[in-house]
């Protein structure tokens, strides 16, 4: 496994590779793996030539106040994690590497990076499609791999390749789940023990709102109503973002699921939400 600090070196290696025929796996990561992470790199090792991941802690996402500064991080531990899954070559670059001392461009997928996580985390969008544009530029990835636990980031970064006209595949992969159903982050280790176990409400509240659609007794506005009481008489939720419906072909607001499923081309839904266990914000979705 070779780690590489500075673009030129590995873009030049990589480069090479693929003049010779090979097929270039990536999965960008902020550090601090887990299971869910190893899911996507093993993947890419499982079906690509060649598999690069990248280790950066994005500034330019994190809004004022977020956690930037506290942010996990222990690269020796991620090299140990990223070796045993068979990847070839890590990126491991700084800020001044990435963004230089004048950085001024910023890339922005208009609409969608403005609602859901969005609206409570503004500028949080044009920070990941900019770095990951420039993740790609330098990496020139054949296939990219992306985890379905933020929907609305997978959605996004696929737009932007289709828009941009960047030729990357983007490849969708499960969620992966932790026993009691938490979705795997690494933001989950801010959870004190009592935290972590009321956690799980949030997985198991989008999975009774499945339920609840799927059983099409009741108004989507009951439904969420019913979503967000659940959620709001557990002590340990302290604030709901949003729990919201949407196309996730679009990321369009269901309101109406007899409208929605009047159009052909509707035949899923997506239940999204974000909220604060503590002073920990966590994200989840169910499709069906």
């Amino acid at each position: 496994m070779k780690i590489f600090k500075n673009i030129k070196p590995i873009h030049d290696e990589l480069g090479a590779l693929k003049k010779n025929g090979a097929i270039i796996g990536f999965v960008p990561t902020m550090g601090f793996l887990h299971k869910g992470h190893t899911s996507l790199i093993q993947r890419s090792v499982k079906e690509c030539d060649i598999t690069a991941v990248s280790i950066f802690v994005n500034p330019i996402q994190f809004g004022k106040g977020e956690d930037f500064d506290s942010y996990p991080r222990n690269a020796q531990r991620d090299y140990s994690i990223i070796e045993e899954t068979g990847a070839e070559y890590v990126f491991v670059p700084n800020t001044e590497e990435i963004y230089g001392e004048d950085f001024k461009t910023y890339v922005s997928v208009k609409g969608s990076g403005n609602i859901m996580c969005g609206k409570y985390r503004p500028g949080h969008f044009d920070g990941v499609c900019t770095v990951v544009l420039k993740l790609f530029n330098i990496i020139n990835p054949d296939i990219a791999y992306f985890g379905l636990k933020d929907f609305q980031q997978f959605f996004i970064i696929k737009k932007m390749t289709e828009d941009l006209n960047v030729y990357v595949k983007i490849q969708q992969c499960p969620i992966v789940r932790e026993e009691d159903g938490l979705a795997m982050s690494s933001r989950n280790r801010y959870l004190s023990g009592e935290e972590r176990k009321n956690a799980v409400i949030l997985y198991r509240t989008l999975k009774a709102a499945e339920e609840m659609v799927k059983g099409k007794s009741i108004s989507l506005r009951q439904i969420k109503k019913v979503s967000l009481d659940t959620l709001g008489k557990n002590p340990y939720v302290k604030s709901i973002d949003y729990f919201d419906f949407r196309d996730p072909g679009t990321l369009e607001e269901i309101k109406n699921l007899k409208t929605y499923f009047k159009l052909k081309s509707r035949n899923k839904i997506l239940i999204a939400a974000a909220i604060y266990i503590g002073s920990t914000r966590l994200i989840d979705n169910v499709v069906i």
